[in-house]
């Protein structure tokens, strides 16, 4: 049965080979491992192969065991992808490299005041919800790139790209194609787009980053 590390050197080659054949340097898409759910076991190899890069969901999920690997892995980049409550601003500034899923003007205004506060400032990224799925977060992509002005000049904020969840029972390539067009029209570089099931797809519509999680780790 193949381990996490195979699995992971499994999706980086897939992910080399679908740069070259899109035309696009090696190395232009970043590798997130989607960690969420997983204890330190299981993530420590994939850590001691190299892997850096990693999601989580939830900020206390994080918390609980993040800081201890991190103590032996400075260079970890940790990127928040799932919901944010702002009541949690506090925590997820201290904890995360990389926030993807700003969504709204009460979660811009507590980013920005605790960035301030901590004198931390992670990446930030902007979620759409390119399917318009009302139980799901993100911005509607008609506000998007007002969202993204507002959030630069109201707030302060530097917004670095946006991400995207096509729905479950959708072609996911029309939804990847409009995010890279909001990103164009808003004038952001990154596009955090594609999980298990479509990494590859996304990178042909421009992906900067992939969030893989069971592709690599397994079911969970």
């Amino acid at each position: 049965m193949p381990n996490a590390v195979d699995q992971l050197f499994a999706v980086r080659d897939a992910i080399h080979k679908t740069e070259a054949e899109a035309g696009r340097p090696k190395g232009a898409v970043t590798l997130v491992a989607v960690s969420k759910t997983f204890g330190e076991e299981a993530i420590r190899p994939v850590l001691e192969s190299g892997q850096r890069v990693f999601g989580e969901n939830r900020v206390q999920e994080a918390q609980a065991k993040w800081p201890a690997l991190r103590g032996e892995y400075p260079d970890i980049e940790l990127h928040l992808i799932g919901p944010l409550q702002s009541n949690k601003a506090e925590q997820a500034v201290a904890l995360f490299d990389v926030i993807e899923t700003v969504d709204r003007e009460k979660i811009a205004d507590a980013l920005a005041k605790e960035m301030q506060k901590q004198n931390r400032f992670p990446k930030l990224y902007v979620q759409v919800n390119t399917g318009s799925e009302p139980q799901k977060a993100g911005i509607d992509p008609k506000e998007a790139v007002a969202f993204v002005k507002r959030c630069r000049e109201a707030h302060g904020l530097r917004i670095e790209g946006l991400m995207c969840i096509p729905p479950a029972d959708e072609n996911p390539g029309p939804h990847f194609a409009l995010l890279e067009k909001i990103a164009r029209q808003a004038g952001v570089d990154k596009l955090s787009m594609g999980m298990s099931g479509d990494y590859e797809l996304a990178i042909g519509f421009g992906a900067t980053s992939v969030r893989v999680g069971s592709a690599i780790f397994g079911s969970r």
